[in-house]
């Protein structure tokens, strides 16, 4: 594996926690979770370089998200083990596995990371938006814009928001500034249930990234660049549960978006420049991933041997 910082390395910015889940009124298991936490390990499951940035505590439960982590090739930045304890998130799954979260976090961020500037810069939900922690996120992505394409997603958890307002204006300027902008269908009625995703996805794409992308759950997703637009029907799979769909699909995407020789600063042009057929690509490659995501429990992103073998297979063909 390559140093820590190295160019050829993503950094991923956001919360780690421990996922409690319940059905039925019974705790089935706990999981480690959280949306940056599983775009880091997915990334480093597909064999990509991943220093991870996040608020931990350093008792049993950050114990344990560290050493998943590591597990998984991820490289945890120093200082990510200092909160009073480590967050944890109540995810109750109805019949269809769908889950609804109740939080117990907070997300803080001090200094700055010891890495060199990463070939991509990925944050997205609580860490983008939550006070104080947000704001730190926000400088940092900036600080590495010059060297590293920028990804996000908002991944809006309308349990932790105490002023929506607030937080859809730190979501329109993250935006502004991101490359890559992935968010669901579910978050965009959140920030403007007056207008259609395609709309806003629109707008999005005005305020200058180069790619965004939205899953529609069962009837699939789209993606927006300045060439046009890209749809694609959704996999059909057995769902066992939804927990890690989202950051699956970003997963693949910004893997995808890697694999085609697009991501970092100096490749901005080309990837302002992407085609329909390249997009198309990277978007059934998040696709499939956040496909075998759901058919297994819990968010156990594949790996990109399991992910080939499914790509080749006439079953998610």
């Amino acid at each position: 594996m390559s140093a820590p910082g190295n160019p050829q390395r993503a950094l991923v910015i956001g919360e780690a926690l421990i996922d409690i889940v319940e059905r039925d009124g019974q705790v089935t298991g706990e999981h480690v979770g959280g949306s940056p936490l599983n775009v880091a390990v997915g990334l480093a499951r597909l064999g990509r370089g991943v220093d991870f940035l996040t608020h931990i505590g350093s008792d049993a439960r950050g114990h344990r998200i560290a050493d998943y982590v590591k597990a998984s090739g991820v490289q945890l930045v120093s200082g990510s083990d200092t909160a009073v304890r480590t967050p944890t998130a109540l995810a109750t799954l109805d019949a269809t596995g769908a889950a609804q979260y109740t939080f117990d976090l907070d997300w803080q961020l001090s200094g700055t990371p010891e890495v060199a500037p990463p070939l991509v810069a990925h944050a997205g939900s609580i860490a983008t938006w939550l006070e104080p922690g947000c704001r730190a996120t926000a400088a940092l992505l900036d600080a590495y814009h010059p060297s590293a394409t920028v990804t996000f997603d908002p991944n809006v958890r309308p349990a932790l928001v105490e002023d929506a307002d607030a937080v859809r204006g730190r979501i329109d300027r993250l935006i502004e500034r991101s490359d890559v902008v992935k968010a669901s269908d579910e978050d965009m009625h959140w920030i403007d249930p007056n207008r259609s995703p395609e709309q806003i996805a629109q707008t999005w794409l005005g305020l200058g990234p180069s790619v965004v992308a939205v899953t529609m759950g069962e009837t699939g997703a789209f993606a927006m660049c300045a060439a046009g637009t890209v749809k694609i029907a959704a996999l059909q799979v057995n769902v066992v549960d939804t927990v890690g769909a989202g950051d699956a699909f970003m997963t693949g995407l910004i893997d995808a978006l890697w694999s085609q020789g697009l991501l970092g600063a100096e490749r901005r042009p080309q990837l302002r420049g992407i085609g329909l057929d390249a997009l198309n690509l990277v978007l059934q490659t998040a696709a499939l991933s956040s496909a075998l995501t759901v058919s297994r429990a819990g968010a156990d992103l594949p790996d990109r041997a399991t992910r080939d073998a499914a790509a080749a297979s006439a079953i998610l063909s």
